[in-house]
C-alpha cells in the first residue's frame, strides 16, 4: 500500500485549498448531510483568517497524489495558550485503512512541538467517532447540537407575540440595528458585551475564558465579511444608563442569500432577568423579514446543557439536526 504523505499548505496553495474544501464537503455529505456545502469564499477565508483573525494551520493528506484526508489546527495566542483545537476528516472512500490514525498521530506531534499540552477534537456523534476517540484516549467532555430554523414554517404571529411579551418585560431597553462593522462609538461597550459569551456552558472542557479586545472584534467582523457574509447585529441598550446589555448576530451569505448563520447571542450578567434573550432573537427575525426577506434558513449551535437558550430557540422554531461531540486529552 502506498504511503500516506501529509503536508501543510497555505492560502496561496490554491490547488490544495480546493482539494481540502472538496474533501470536507464529501465528508459532510456522508457524516452530516444536513450541512450546507462550503462556499469557495467561505473556505478560503477560513484558511486565510480563521474565525476572528487567527488562521488555522491546514493540512492535506494524500496517497499517490490523491487527497484522502484533511485537517485544520487552531492555535490561538489570545487566550488558552495551553490548547489546540483540531478538526480532521478522511474521505469516505478511503476510510478503514489507518489514514485517520496516522493523520491524528502526526497532528499530535505537531501540537506538542508547538508547546501545547492539551488537544480538543470535534466530531459528529457516531459509533465511528466515539470508537476513534477511545482508541486515542480522547475523553468526551462536551456536546453541542446544531439546529436549523426554516423561516417559512415560523408563524409570524407567534414571533410577534413572543417579541411583544419580551418587550413588556424589557421596557427599560431599546434595540439598535447595526449592519456590518460596529460603529466607533459602540466598540468599547461591544467589547465588554461580547465577553458575556464566556458564561455559556462549556461542560467538562479544560478551557479558559476567551479574552476580547477591540482588535479581536474588528478581526471577527473582517473575517466574516471576507468569507462572503453580511453581518446584522441587534443590540439591546439600557436606556437609564446607556450600557449595552445584550446582542445577537446573524450572518447572511451574500452569494447564497437564502442561507444565514446565527453567531453569538449573549446578555450581560447585570441585565439578565428581563427576557432580553427572547427580545433579541425575536427582534432579529422581525428585522430579517424586513431587510433580508429572501432568507429561508438560519443555523445555530448550542451546548446541549445551555437549556435557557435552547428553550428560546425552540420556541422560535429551531429544530435539532445533529449532535457534535467535543473530545479532549493531554498531549
Amino acid at each position: 500500500m502506498a504511503a500516506l504523505e501529509i503536508h501543510r499548505f497555505t492560502p496561496q496553495d490554491t490547488v490544495d485549498v480546493t482539494a481540502a474544501r472538496q474533501l470536507s464537503d464529501a465528508v459532510a455529505a456522508v457524516d452530516a448531510p444536513w450541512e450546507h456545502p462550503w462556499l469557495p469564499e467561505q473556505f478560503d477565508a477560513m484558511v486565510r483568517t480563521g474565525w476572528d483573525g487567527e488562521p488555522p494551520t491546514p493540512y492535506l493528506a494524500s496517497v499517490a497524489g490523491t487527497p484522502v484526508g484533511t485537517a485544520l489546527v487552531f492555535l490561538t495566542e489570545r487566550d488558552n495558550i495551553h490548547l489546540a483545537r483540531v478538526w480532521l476528516a478522511v474521505h469516505p472512500d478511503h476510510r478503514r485503512r489507518g489514514y485517520g490514525s496516522e493523520l491524528f498521530g502526526h497532528l499530535v506531534r505537531e501540537v506538542r512541538a508547538a508547546g501545547r499540552t492539551s488537544v480538543v477534537v470535534d466530531a459528529w456523534e457516531s459509533e465511528r467517532s466515539t470508537a476513534f476517540a477511545a482508541r486515542f484516549g480522547l475523553e468526551r467532555r462536551s456536546q453541542a447540537v446544531m439546529r436549523r430554523q426554516h423561516l417559512a414554517e415560523v408563524d409570524p404571529a407567534i414571533v410577534s407575540k413572543l417579541y411583544d411579551e419580551a418587550a413588556r418585560a424589557a421596557a427599560d431597553y431599546e434595540l439598535l440595528r447595526v449592519v456590518g462593522r460596529t460603529p466607533a462609538d459602540l466598540v468599547t461597550g461591544m467589547v465588554a458585551l461580547t465577553s458575556a459569551i464566556n458564561d455559556a456552558p462549556t461542560d467538562d472542557l479544560d478551557i479558559e475564558d476567551e479574552v476580547f479586545t477591540a482588535e479581536r472584534l474588528a478581526d471577527y467582523e473582517e473575517s466574516v465579511q471576507a468569507g462572503g457574509s453580511r453581518l446584522l447585529r441587534l443590540v439591546a441598550r439600557h436606556r437609564p444608563t446607556g450600557e449595552l446589555a445584550g446582542h445577537t448576530v446573524v450572518a447572511v451569505q451574500v452569494s447564497r442569500p437564502t442561507v444565514a448563520d446565527q453567531h453569538d447571542t449573549a446578555v450581560a450578567r447585570a441585565h439578565r432577568g428581563h427576557r432580553l434573550g427572547m427580545l433579541l432573537k425575536a427582534g432579529m427575525l422581525l428585522w430579517l423579514a424586513e431587510a433580508e426577506p429572501q432568507v429561508e434558513t438560519v443555523d445555530t449551535w448550542n451546548a446541549e446543557s445551555n437549556h435557557r437558550m435552547i428553550a428560546v430557540n425552540e420556541a422560535l422554531g429551531y429544530r435539532a439536526l445533529g449532535r457534535e461531540l467535543q473530545f479532549q486529552r493531554s498531549v
